[in-house]
């Protein structure tokens, strides 16, 4: 198939990672693999657009460019990853109209609130006429899905399980030993790992709670490490907390390459990050298929990639004497944190490997494709 390509949230190209961004660059990964020709029609971030006047031109230029390369170069439809209300898809859904393509989106989201917040009435209007139009909508959330349900039928709509490739994270004891050495860490110390972008956000705000929780752990006298992978502007104020709450106990590793993080995850007793409204938190799989348990908060997309109690714990947001006492019954249980860890990695293995989940998506595609086809051909 030859498919035309918008991520209107996040261009493939950009600089910053991010769950979202991982997710979309595995859809078209998946997708040339396969033998799909993937054009990028625009890197237009379309984020708050409808506040960004100087921005609107850029709008009609793509919109001109796609409509003379596409009406040359027909594909056989349009695929949109990702808009919502923040950021909605306002090319796809005018070119798909005047030229008649088929319009596809993966990970749309739906919500009535922006509709009675003034700051966001616009973005939920746009947004809704964006998945509107939609022949199909694909997401990877259970809780979208039923939100998708009131404004398009089921026939229309397509739930996929969210997947990495579980052999590109796969626990590793000698690069996990050569880590520890690295940063320090005494063999028999229990070691916390937690990855998130430090941005001024919910991101951080994670850190900080579970940096503060693991002030419990030294109160406790246990003989723990917390090694934090990720960079950002916040950075000074999550080292400055970490040396006043947990001195002596704690390690930035840094900005880690996403085909380098097995290496992290190998180094490590238990992965814990609260996520905070996390929409859907690809390093919980990411950790757990690399034999971690995990800990985190019981919010947003997190029940989506982690079974509580078997995979690891999903705790109530914000207490902070469980979310320590769990961190603290992993760490003082070896066995137990074994079995979940093993059974972790089997959870993602079966359930979420991207190259099997993908593939009911492709046949979505290949059904939307054949009908454009069919519909093509001339009547004698």
């Amino acid at each position: 198939m030859k498919i035309a390509f918008y991520a209107p949230f996040k261009p493939l190209g950009h600089k910053n990672p991010s769950g979202d961004l991982i997710i979309a660059r595995g859809i078209v990964e998946f997708l040339q693999t396969r033998g799909h020709n993937i054009e990028v029609q625009s890197t237009l971030r379309a984020r708050w657009i409808y506040f960004k006047p100087w921005v609107w031109p850029q709008i009609v230029l793509d919109c001109i460019k796609c409509l003379k390369n596409l009406n040359k170069n027909s594909p056989d439809l349009w695929l949109t990853y990702h808009t919502y209300y923040k950021a909605p898809d306002i090319i796809g859904p005018l070119v798909c109209r005047i030229l008649n393509i088929k319009y596809v989106i993966f990970q749309g989201i739906y919500a009535t609130k922006p509709k009675r917040r003034f700051k966001t009435i616009i973005g939920f209007y746009l947004n809704r006429l964006a998945l509107r139009k939609a022949d199909h909508v694909f997401t990877n959330k259970s809780s979208d899905l039923k939100n998708l349900q009131r404004v398009l039928p089921e026939d229309r709509l397509t739930y996929i399980r969210p997947g990495i490739k579980p052999n590109e994270f796969k626990k590793n004891e000698k690069f996990g030993m050569q880590q520890r050495k690295k940063w320090g860490i005494k063999n028999k110390c229990h070691v916390i790992l937690t990855a998130g972008m430090f941005r001024d956000d919910v991101k951080t705000q994670g850190l900080t709670w579970l940096i503060r929780c693991c002030a419990r752990l030294v109160q406790s006298d246990i003989n723990f490490h917390l090694v934090i992978a990720g960079a950002g502007k916040m950075e000074n104020h999550l080292k400055n907390l970490a040396q006043n709450q947990i001195p002596g106990h704690c390690t930035f590793a840094g900005k880690i390459k996403r085909e380098e993080m097995y290496k992290f995850y190998s180094s490590g007793d238990v992965f814990a990050f609260p996520g905070i409204s996390e929409s859907l938190g690809m390093v919980y799989l990411e950790a757990q298929s690399c034999s971690l348990p995990v800990i985190a908060f019981n919010n947003g997309g997190i029940p989506e990639v982690v079974i509580d109690k078997k995979t690891g714990f999903l705790l109530p947001m914000y207490e902070c004497k469980h979310f320590s006492d769990t961190l603290i019954y992993l760490l003082n249980n070896n066995a137990v944190s074994k079995k979940m860890g093993k059974d972790a990695m089997a959870y993602v293995k079966k359930h979420h490997d991207i190259e099997q989940n993908y593939l009911e998506f492709e046949k979505k595609l290949w059904n939307l494709a054949r009908k454009v086809t069919v519909m093509s051909i001339p009547r004698m």
